[in-house]
């Protein structure tokens, strides 16, 4: 069957499910869940993957669930929508907990709804090769640490991010390349569509410096004063800016959490949370190295101790351009664009879990509008229904249908291109030596 006769079909089977696909992004609206606490949208994408006709196993990485579509086992194409709300408490439509979809995640589901229908009840993906994977995945936005780092105590997850829980455990051992669309106000509405992305990756570092109390009065002589390592801790991390280079966009960003109880004692203990940006996984490394000798220093200058704790939050993402162009095509030839509709290039010190399977196997990232506001902000509101839950979930199918067209020929050019960074073995690796727990005595030397 010709490929434009497929991509017809695809696009009426989607436009047949138009008011069930939005009243899905409308119902995970109505109920956000934070990251690996999504088990009631778990359910959610469970049924609207049933009634596809479609079988599903869940949960895939301690929430989240997966369906599959096609007769060959490859190329495989993975398609993800992220379940995960964010915490907005000003936003009008926001949870009693605050908690809010101002990121546009149910959209993404629902689009990922829709990609698997248009494909599926249209019959067209019996007409392809390989297998397209329809993967609703957890905990994408990089909060909530403390309850994360109790599901890590309990042996529960290893990883912060969903998708990265989702690789270690095996998910992506058989995905050859993965596609998503995010939500945004394009270049302030003037265009439809962001084609490509490329985000900072970030390490965290929780900090505790031990000192020693003493009256502040009539004994500071006595004490180790944890206030005053943290305090030249950060002017040490401050001094260090002149040494970044602008092109590896490192941003480090510092907050004293706890430190001191009452005014007349030295303070014994001050905890902090660093987090350390960069554009490339060698300037995250690099920096995130400098800021530990920063810290390090503040604690032997006063002759007390300092806990470094770090974990590695995401890698950076540099997205497919090759993957991407084919969703520009097909926005040209049926979602109405015209050459000047689109942002090519969108930089950002932002960050997401998509940035580690970008290191593995090529990934498309593109932003799509029908959003107004900033993201996060109480701002953010779904404008335009067709734009945002209709129109990417025809853009992510007729994508596929390149991919696979004649014996997935694309598919396998983009894969042949695609040089990976990390194998999965080196990349759990790497995962684990940065994400480790250094106590360094400042007394001692």
């Amino acid at each position: 069957m010709e490929k434009e006769e497929l991509k017809r079909r695809c696009i009426e089977a989607i436009d047949k499910r138009k008011e069930d696909i939005i009243r899905l992004g409308e119902k995970v609206y109505r109920n956000p869940e934070l990251g690996y606490k999504e088990f009631e949208t778990t359910k959610c994408m469970e049924e609207a993957f049933a009634s596809l006709g479609l079988k599903t196993v869940s949960p895939i990485a301690y929430t989240g669930c997966k369906a599959s579509a096609g007769g060959k086992e490859k190329p495989v194409v993975a398609v993800m929508g992220e379940l995960d709300s964010v915490v907005c408490p000003e936003h009008e439509d926001c949870a009693v907990n605050g908690n809010m979809h101002a990121c546009g995640h149910n959209v993404q589901l629902a689009n990922l709804y829709g990609c698997a229908a248009g494909l599926v009840e249209s019959g067209v993906i019996k007409e392809l090769p390989g297998l397209v994977e329809f993967i609703a995945i957890p905990a994408e936005e990089c909060v909530d640490f403390d309850y994360r780092d109790k599901l890590i105590e309990e042996g529960k997850i290893e990883f912060y991010g969903g998708k990265q829980e989702y690789l270690l455990r095996g998910g992506m051992d058989n995905i050859d390349m993965i596609l998503q669309c995010h939500m945004m106000e394009v270049d302030g509405g003037r265009k439809c569509c962001t084609v490509n992305t490329d985000t900072d990756g970030f390490i965290s570092k929780n900090v505790k410096f031990i000192g020693r109390a003493s009256h502040a009065g009539a004994a500071p002589h006595a004490g180790i004063n944890a206030v005053n390592m943290a305090q030249l801790a950060l002017n040490n991390i401050n001094a260090l800016r002149e040494t970044f280079r602008e092109e590896d966009m490192v941003r480090v960003s510092a907050i004293i959490t706890s430190g001191g109880e009452l005014v007349n004692v030295v303070p014994s203990t001050v905890t902090m949370q660093v987090m350390v940006r960069a554009a490339t996984v060698e300037a995250m490394t690099e920096a995130s190295e400098k800021v530990g000798r920063a810290l390090k220093a503040g604690a032997l200058a006063i002759g007390g101790k300092v806990e470094i704790r770090d974990q590695i939050g995401y890698l950076p993402l540099s997205t497919d351009h090759a993957l991407s162009a084919l969703y520009r095509e097909n926005m040209i030839a049926y979602g109405g664009a015209d050459e000047d509709s689109f942002v090519e290039l969108y930089k950002t010190a932002g960050s997401t879990d998509l940035g580690d399977m970008s290191q593995l196997v090529p990934c498309m990232h593109v932003w799509s509008s029908g959003i107004t506001g900033g993201l996060h902000s109480k701002d953010f509101k779904i404008r335009d229904f067709e734009k945002a839950y209709i129109l990417p979930a025809k853009m992510l199918a007729l994508t596929v249908i390149d991919l696979l067209y004649e014996d997935a020929g694309k598919a396998k050019e983009i894969i042949e291109a695609y040089k990976p960074k990390f194998t999965k073995e080196t990349y759990v690796k790497y995962m684990k030596e940065h994400s480790a727990v250094e106590l360094f005595d400042g007394s001692a030397i």
